[in-house]
């Protein structure tokens, strides 16, 4: 699952990698979780929902959630028919170990609340300076594509809080790690009990390496 401030193009190179390996492979769109009003999380767990509605039923599946999707995890795997053998937060927020989590913490939204116009955000990109950007490309039009695919999502998305049923993490979870500022989450991810596995690169890594990308969740998810 991508990050709703994103799109599933920052997916679909690892998906490729898995799906070369023999593995059964969804990236659902995320896209249209901005259009109506809040709550937002119901749409994206109801998108992964439907997204798996073509695999049967008794197929276990491993979820996948980058950045701030690792927010919503809890709330997917309850909608999900499926049996969930596994689940791995690549680069992502953690969900409360009791809910209700909120989507962006109180430094973050007093970071968001000026850029909204009406409001709606600018582009996840567009928040930051060069600087910051650059690193995350490797691949000019990589980076294009991304780019030109996010949302402007509203600030009540971020302003929003997620449900956290409890025993939804009645399975195996994993973490990988890219970097900093997701170091945090990854060593609480250790606190619970989890694997951590570290692949070191920016926010959006696997768009860089998506080979060792997949490697890393083939690991993470059989081991």
């Amino acid at each position: 699952m991508h990050s709703p401030s994103v799109g599933p193009s920052t997916w679909r190179p690892v998906a490729e990698e898995l799906a070369a390996a023999g593995y059964q492979v969804r990236v659902p769109s995320l896209l249209h979780i901005g259009a109506g009003a809040p709550p937002f999380w119901p749409r994206i767990a109801e998108a992964v929902h439907d997204d798996l509605r073509h695999v049967p039923v008794d197929t276990p599946v491993t979820l996948v959630a980058h950045s701030n999707a690792g927010l919503f995890l809890p709330a997917i795997r309850s909608g999900l028919d499926h049996p969930v053998t596994s689940s791995i937060f690549v680069d992502a927020a953690l969900p409360a170990r009791h809910g209700p989590t909120p989507v962006a913490p109180p430094e973050l939204l007093a970071f968001l609340r000026p850029m909204a116009v009406d409001g709606r955000l600018p582009r996840w990109t567009d928040w930051w300076d060069e600087a910051d950007v650059a690193p995350m490309f490797s691949d000019p039009a990589v980076r294009q594509t991304v780019i030109e695919e996010q949302p402007t999502l509203p600030l009540s998305y971020y302003e929003q809080h997620i449900p956290v049923p409890a025993g939804w993490d009645d399975h195996p979870c994993a973490y990988l790690l890219f970097g900093p500022p997701y170091d945090e989450p990854a060593a609480e991810a250790r606190e619970r009990g989890w694997q951590v596995a570290h692949l070191p690169g920016a926010h959006l890594h696997q768009v860089v390496e998506p080979a060792r990308t997949a490697r890393h969740l083939i690991e993470l998810a059989t081991t």
